[in-house]
């Protein structure tokens, strides 16, 4: 299956996660939280630079745990408001 090419809207948001995922994280390592929430550690760095802008939900869902986010929290920042 061929996956369509993104956005730039779907890019910006997926940025906007990485970032928040960033902060977030702190100092602790990328390996210390990818291992809590059940990830690997190049998924994590994926997702926060931006190079895997739409993960699953299920993975956003186990990183918000393991960083101590809600899911309203993160929707609230990776949203995109309309100028």
């Amino acid at each position: 299956m061929v996956r369509s090419p993104l956005t730039p809207q779907e890019r910006e948001r997926g940025e906007r996660l990485g970032r928040l995922l960033r902060e977030a994280r702190g100092a602790r390592s990328m390996v210390e939280v990818a291992a809590v929430a059940g990830l690997s550690a190049e998924t994590l760095r994926k997702i926060e630079t931006g190079r895997a802008p739409t993960p699953a939900f299920f993975t956003v869902a186990a990183l918000a745990g393991a960083l101590g986010l809600s899911m309203d929290e993160i929707a609230t920042s990776c949203v995109l408001v309309p100028v």
